[in-house]
């Protein structure tokens, strides 16, 4: 069983991550499994440049094939913000609830309310290669908060042909069409093209 470390210490994305690699024969440890505490310093310009830097950076620390995730949210209307710094919008200790509300406000008279959850996805190998890929999905930026299931941005992420937001869905029907799904099957077909899985 090939060993996989996944750089993150968000325990929704772990779950996300898990559950959509469980029918693979691999094993994922993640950084909360560490008792080290690496300091990457995200400064690239894109999600992929951001992606690129932790896991490289984190594969060629701890010696192993390493997978490194950097999304957020683009919003059309205000010319892809917050983008890479979805995370760091209004601070990074912000709750989601305060920058979900801070949206809807900066929101409040839009006509355009196009926005998509970006996910890109950097697979580094400690001898340095490493391969990137991006996916996303498309929808709106709903006019309310809604939904209790998800994290982030879900409950202000509207679907649609679900008629729901991504908090409003289930987790099995959200780890079949987010934005990391469809990454993390790009990286699926890298890792199958390695002889990995």
């Amino acid at each position: 069983m090939n060993t996989i470390l996944l750089a993150t210490k968000n325990n929704s994305k772990i779950k996300e991550f898990k559950d959509i690699l469980k029918p693979f024969n691999i094993k994922i440890i993640t950084l909360n499994d560490l008792n080290e505490n690496f300091e990457v310093i995200e400064n690239g310009n894109s999600f992929e440049e951001n992606a690129i830097i932790k896991a490289k950076y984190i594969a060629k620390e701890t010696s192993m094939l390493t997978i490194a995730d950097d999304s957020g949210i683009e919003i059309e209307v205000l010319d892809g913000f917050p983008g890479i710094y979805s995370a760091r919008f209004a601070g990074e200790k912000t709750s989601y609830d305060f920058k979900n509300k801070l949206i809807l406000s900066m929101m409040r008279n839009k006509d355009n309310r196009k926005a998509r959850f970006v996910c890109a996805m950097a697979i580094a190998l400690p001898s340095g290669e490493v391969e990137v890929v991006k996916e996303y999905i498309e929808g709106e930026i709903n006019t309310s908060i809604k939904g209790e299931n998800g994290f982030g941005y879900d409950p202000i992420f509207y679907l649609k042909e679900y008629d729901s937001t991504f908090a409003q869905i289930s987790a099995n029907i959200k780890n079949k069409i987010s934005h990391r799904y469809k990454a993390s099957q790009a990286v699926i077909n890298i890792l199958k093209e390695l002889d990995l899985i």
